[in-house]
């Protein structure tokens, strides 16, 4: 009976296990002394319960303990524990209300930490754990990624993982209490990686001095193995070179020995990330591109060095050297990695652009005088002064002066909006005109503009599904590939011509050296990086590749009326005078805002802000009185005022003739309708409403055109709602939902249409607290960046001005970005599923035609350019529909 290995989870027979441990009388069997070495560290971490996804044969469950964040416990302890006890391998499920945690004992080996924390979040619960970034050096190898996430995730406390071959970092979420940073980085060790701080945090001029270095020490890499190259390339083809191939056998054979030396500077120096790599995989079992590189060549100069040392147990025309193909070889893919990174530098210039909006100082007021500080050093409760033409450097409150400032770099709204004393002023935007002065409450990392950077950055380091698929697929390409390489030999060497030892051994060294996991690995990420930052370019924050992919096939897109299609403020927007009345319209509506500025109810305000913008000056009043359910009653200018609903009128006796019939059009609109009597009269009627924005009726149009279902929903009245919809050319309306409700509403259109089993993909977008559950119901939930911090964090995407124009930029620059990806793997999966065959030999039959490890090897260093250069091609992505 076989027995597990503690540590990795390989399956070993006991008889033949490397050693055994016996603690506490639990027996445990290890495969090799790396894991032995490990196990003797800690060994209560296997016999005990802990918060680790490591496999134990003894224990039957794993216990962890997650502080919980979000909605109120005692509310929904209930939801949780079902939820989770429905997972095959969950046994117990403790809710401690008091203290906020959740204790869960499940079985490892059927469900994961990962997906205990998925389905809590979906709940609407944050797990109360740490968030930290690690960069990784020189991490280039697709198939590493999937050994190191594994590696971390499998370290006790992580609750997830995501490693990024294209920003070469990792994102780690993790319980302090349980593990640490050094463990992190000592997995990431575990792998023959180095960590180091993450560069993404960096400003940006650090950023570029990191990215700078490392493509200077690449950059040498390379020149050295190009300059030895030359000379190992005359002498490995004497017979094509003059004056070489005039000289004798001996002297060749001597410059076959001296390129031998000068070649073993190439491997451990040129080479050295290579067999690094190499060595790190081989200690875990498994092989990884740097496995196929350092084999390859490695085999090229081992072979090459027996042939020139010992020729007289080779065949005949079979001891010549390859060194040239182990110098051009490390030289191409270096310099391919070199290129690779510099692509990658441009790549990330989105970011880039929004850090270089932060203003470099700023002009603070301390002790009355003012100073020019390093942004830095502003601390909040500053007072700063921002001249004409100058940056607002952080966020803060205008407490002097007015301005108009553009806040189009953050916003995309290209008309400056204007600020008075009491307005928010965020950091990163210029002002225009006039001169003000600001307290700061946000700076550093709080800034809006940090906050968004740090939001297009998780989002690049997060992962598509896809990119998923392609990271499982990489772990597996490598020693398929190395298999394809031996099968490669032994055909040749069995069947192959004369020389067949050499012919094997360029076609096996010429597989291995081809296959381009990398160019499989960067597919996906680099167009993500590239097309996250372009959204955010304009104004679409887009927290993760899922959101991203997932928005590409959306259905159905749910509008929420107030806030989304409407401005979600009331403005006056009728005032119609009665064909009696003695007054006109301007007199009406003075007279009307005289009594409601006195008046506390919403729709008052509309109706006093709309005779402000008239620049109409408002009279006294005099005996206001508020009558409930009705409206309200005043004397202004002598005159006794009444404005109300049809049941005041109704009251009073005031006969309204043709004012009622248009009072009931103005409803059908959309819009409240109140009427106005002076001294007994009817006067008029004014209307207020929640008016649409201006380019609702256009994103909708837009939205539909992309054959996309357009869905209002609302609490508003069924009348009032389909108003709304008819302006805006919505078909399908919503009504009388009440917040809780929203939720239901977006799941039942995720059902499967009768002729189908699938569920149809529902975009959410909202902007209220009502509209976080549906927003997180939702395939894709996306947010109006004015509205509130709930929604917001409930959403997938947020669209930081408040248009619905964004929603369809949203979707233009998932579908491009898809796109580019979808090219990406066609080209690296064509790159592979042609090159293989051909390096293996295939059209030697027919054409007598075999490929040089030295072409090979540019094919394969270049394949990933190729892939990185296709990514900055969306860079030059310009959306259809503007959110501009």
């Amino acid at each position: 009976m076989t027995q597990r290995d503690p540590v990795c989870g390989m399956e070993i027979e006991p008889q033949s296990a490397f050693a055994r441990r016996e603690p506490m009388g639990q027996a445990f069997y290890f495969c090799s002394q790396s894991c032995v070495d490990q196990f003797d560290k800690d060994p209560h971490r296997y016999l005990t319960t802990s918060a680790t996804t490591g496999f134990n044969p003894e224990r039957t469950l794993t216990r962890i303990e997650l502080p919980l964040g979000g909605p109120p416990l005692k509310e929904h302890s209930t939801h949780l524990e079902s939820t989770l006890r429905a997972l095959d391998g969950v046994s117990v499920v403790k809710a401690n209300i008091k203290a906020n945690r959740l204790e869960v004992q499940y079985d490892a080996q059927k469900v994961g930490v990962a997906r205990l924390v998925s389905e809590i979040k979906s709940i609407g619960f944050q797990i109360g754990g740490t968030n930290v970034k690690i960069g990784i050096e020189n991490l280039r190898c697709a198939s590493c990624v999937k050994f190191i996430e594994d590696e971390l995730k499998s370290t006790q406390g992580v609750l997830n993982a995501t490693v990024n071959i294209a920003t070469q970092e990792a994102m780690v979420d993790y319980l302090p209490q349980n593990t640490t940073l050094a463990e992190l980085n000592k997995a990431i060790e575990t792998w023959g990686y180095t960590p180091r701080p993450a560069t993404s945090d960096a400003s940006v001029d650090k950023q570029e001095e990191a990215h700078a270095r490392e493509y200077r020490r690449l950059m040498k890499m390379f020149w050295f193995a190009a300059v030895v190259s030359l000379p190992v390339l005359l002498f490995a083809y004497p017979e094509y070179v003059p004056v070489i191939r005039d000289m004798s056998m001996e002297t060749i054979r001597w410059s076959w020995i001296i390129s031998g030396i000068i070649t073993l500077p190439v491997l451990f120096y040129s080479g050295y990330d290579f067999f690094t790599g190499a060595w790190a995989a081989f200690k875990h079992r498994s092989a990884n591109m740097n496995t196929l590189i350092a084999i390859g060549t490695g085999a090229a100069w081992l072979y090459s060095t027996f042939a020139v040392s010992f020729p007289a147990i080779f065949p005949e025309g079979t001891s010549e050297p390859f060194y040239d193909v182990v110098a051009v070889v490390i030289a191409l893919v270096v310099l391919g990695q070199a290129l690779e990174l510099r692509a990658k530098g441009q790549s990330s210039a989105a970011i880039k652009k929004l850090l270089g909006l932060q203003a470099k100082t700023a002009r603070v007021i301390r002790d009355g005088k003012e100073m020019d500080l390093p942004v830095e050093e502003v601390v909040v409760g500053d007072v700063i002064q921002v001249r004409p033409g100058e940056k607002v450097p952080v966020d803060g409150i205008l407490v002097e002066g007015s301005s108009a400032v553009d806040e189009s770099m953050l916003t995309g709204e290209s008309l400056p909006v204007s600020k008075k004393q009491g307005d928010e002023v965020i950091g990163a935007t210029l002002n225009k005109t006039g001169a003000f002065k600001f307290r700061t409450t946000k700076v550093g990392k709080d800034t809006a503009l940090a906050q968004i950077v740090k939001m297009v950055q998780d989002a690049q380091n997060s992962k598509a599904p896809i990119a998923r698929l392609v990271d499982v697929i990489s772990s597996y390409f490598v020693p398929t590939v190395m298999i394809l390489a031996v099968w490669t030999f032994v055909i040749w060497f069995v069947i192959g011509p004369q020389p067949q030892l050499v012919y094997a051994l360029v076609t096996s060294v010429t597989v291995l050296i081809i296959a381009c996991p990398c160019a499989l690995g960067l597919a996906t990420p680099m167009s993500l990086m590239v097309g996250i930052g372009k959204g955010a370019e304009h104004g679409i924050l887009i927290r993760s590749g899922e959101a991203l992919q997932t928005a590409r096939a959306i259905q159905i897109v749910v509008l929420d009326k107030t806030g989304t299609i409407t401005k979600g403020k009331p403005e006056l927007t009728d005032v119609i005078v009665s064909e009696q009345s003695a007054v006109d319209s301007d007199q009406l509506l003075k007279l009307a805002a005289s009594v409601e500025k006195v008046s506390e109810h919403p729709l008052a305000q509309a109706i006093v802000e709309g005779a402000q913008t008239r620049n109409m000056v408002l009279a006294e009043v005099k005996d206001f009185d508020a009558i409930p359910g009705h409206g309200v009653s005043a004397i202004v200018e002598d005159k006794h005022i009444l404005i109300g609903n049809l049941k005041l009128m109704n009251r009073e006796r005031i006969a309204l003739g043709a004012l009622e019939e248009k009072s009931k059009s103005i409803a059908d609109d959309g819009k409240t309708p109140m009427f106005v009597a002076i001294d007994g009269k009817a006067a008029g009627i004014v209307a207020v409403a929640d008016t649409v924005k201006e380019d609702s009726a256009e994103a909708i149009q837009a939205l539909q055109n992309l054959g996309i279902e357009v869905v209002m929903i609302t609490g508003d009245n069924r009348r009032t709602a389909e108003a709304i919809a008819r302006k805006v050319g919505v078909n399908k309306v919503l009504a009388e939902v009440l917040p809780e409700d929203k939720a239901s509403e977006v799941r039942n259109l995720q059902s499967p249409v009768s002729n189908s089993s699938v569920s149809r993909i529902v975009a959410m977008v909202g902007d209220g607290i009502n509209d976080a559950p549906a927003l997180a119901q939702s395939d894709v939930g996306l947010a109006i960046g004015t509205g509130t911090d709930v929604a917001i964090e409930a959403s997938d995407i947020t669209l930081i001005k408040g248009s619905l124009k964004g929603v369809v930029t949203a979707i233009e620059v998932s579908r491009a970005t898809m796109k580019n990806i979808y090219e990406n793997l066609f080209g690296a999966f064509i790159y592979n599923t042609l090159g293989i065959p051909v390096a293996m030999g295939v059209f030697f039959p027919f054409f007598g035609l075999l490929l040089n490890p030295m072409i090979a090897g540019a094919a394969m260093a270049f394949s990933s350019v190729t892939v990185v250069g296709n990514a900055n091609r969306l860079r030059g992505f310009k959306p259809k529909f503007s959110a501009r």
